[in-house]
């Protein structure tokens, strides 16, 4: 049976006439920067994930920059991070002037490890910003009460966690500030690039809708040095209507992900975990292996297409050598790194797909083991 890694194609089918009365919509009203749909999917999406404004910007690694601006992050500055992530992360950080500084991650949540945030923080240490990684919450209590402790910023990069929560609130209203990504791929994708920061702050908000918009208070009337970050009208009308079935779309997820932990319980694999009081929404439902390479050739050869996130860490990417950073400096990431392994997970995956996965890796460990 051939699996897809993920089915865009599907999930449109399901909701064309829709997304296509959505469009023409815009096209009518002619709309095409801003508009009418992009502020009304701002306030649906902000209400949706917690937080009283939403921003929204053309992609979750501007929405990370403008953030950092607005948190007053600029040259001199240090702002810790992960190095197991996405590179938009650390870009983001880069584009402001700051400086990234690295902390490993937890090896049950693949998400910062509060425990090694105070010994990387300095007199120059201005905000942390941890990652939500794969769908899961990183320990917001933990991390908040540091920050608090040495007056640091918290900014969530909640680029993998739309509908994710942690002890019941949702990822995106913890920190003063949410980013995400609406890259065609995520939990919620537009069909092109999209971001919003999400933040309870007025002024916050402000800040961001002048500097996304080339500083301008006002048409013509520039009052910041600001950015072309602004979404378009399309994608906001898009938006609004997956945002109506982002709940279904997360709980087919979740079912998807128990019966894959089912099927997979005498594999081998380390699985995924919820930590404790959190709601796991598997952007990427990740199993590790030290026999990675093996088991994805397995399972390419029946079918069943799977990726890797992230095969290299940042901190040993050759363009963010100028950091410093060496092999072992962080154990935790490394070893995630060269072990993850991406199935297929996305809402519309058949139980009997499924099945077929669970199948494939237990007759690769059957002859692996033997």
């Amino acid at each position: 049976m051939n699996v897809p890694f993920v089915d865009l194609k599907q999930q449109y089918l399901s909701i064309k006439d829709e997304v296509l009365a959505a469009v023409a919509g815009v096209f009518k009203s002619t709309q095409f920067v801003l508009g009418k749909e992009v502020a009304a999917f701002e306030d649906e999406f902000a209400s949706y994930s917690g937080a009283r404004y939403g921003v929204a910007v053309n992609s979750g690694t501007s929405a990370l920059h403008l953030a950092l601006l607005a948190a007053d992050i600029g040259p001199g500055a240090e702002v810790i991070t992960v190095p197991f992530t996405f590179v938009a992360t650390t870009a983001a950080i880069g584009y402001t002037g700051a400086k990234p500084v690295f902390v490993d991650v937890d090896p049950e949540t693949y998400c910062m490890d509060p425990a090694r945030i105070e010994q990387a923080i300095t007199p120059r240490t201005k905000a942390i910003l941890p990652v939500h990684l794969y769908g899961q919450a990183a320990d917001m209590d933990a991390i908040c009460s540091i920050a608090r402790r040495h007056g640091l910023h918290v900014i969530e990069d909640a680029a993998q966690a739309h509908a994710a929560e942690y002890r019941g609130r949702r990822c995106g209203s913890i920190g003063e500030m949410g980013c995400f990504s609406f890259y065609p791929g995520k939990n919620l994708g537009a069909y092109g690039e999209g971001g919003m920061v999400t933040t309870n702050d007025p002024e916050v908000a402000r800040h961001i809708r002048i500097l996304r918009d080339w500083g301008a208070e006002k048409k013509y009337h520039h009052v910041l040095k600001g950015f072309n970050y602004r979404m378009e009208g399309v994608q906001g009308a898009i938006l609004r209507v997956k945002l109506r079935y982002l709940e279904k779309w997360t709980e087919a997820r979740r079912a998807n992900a128990e019966l894959y932990s089912l099927a997979l319980a005498d594999s081998g694999l380390q699985l995924p975990k919820q930590a404790p009081g959190n709601r796991h929404v598997y952007h990427v439902y990740g199993v590790m292996t030290p026999q990675r390479r093996e088991l994805m050739e397995a399972l390419e050869a029946q079918g069943i297409q799977t990726g890797i996130h992230y095969p290299i860490p940042v901190h040993l990417q050759p363009a963010y050598s100028d950091l410093n950073y060496q092999a072992g400096d962080f154990p935790v990431a490394e070893r995630l790194a060269s072990e993850e392994l991406s199935l297929p997970m996305f809402p519309e995956l058949a139980e009997s797909q499924i099945e077929a996965v669970g199948k494939a890796i237990a007759e690769y460990s059957s002859v692996y083991q033997s």
